[in-house]
């Protein structure tokens, strides 16, 4: 039961990182899929990553 709930946050949280991603439109369209693939591969770690690195500097 409890990896079901944090499979679905990996999912909810995953796809609000894409979304946040294709929200940027001073970042050139292959960078964006590029780090919305990252993201979705690695899942947590992904997450983690983009939010506290990558996210303000693009």
């Amino acid at each position: 039961m409890l990896a079901t709930i944090i499979y679905i946050l990996g999912i909810v949280a995953a796809i609000w990182c894409v979304l946040d991603i294709f929200k940027k439109k001073n970042v050139d369209i292959i960078i964006r899929i590029l780090i919305a693939v990252a993201v979705l591969a690695t899942s947590w770690l992904g997450i983690i990553i983009y939010y506290f690195l990558v996210r303000n500097r693009i």
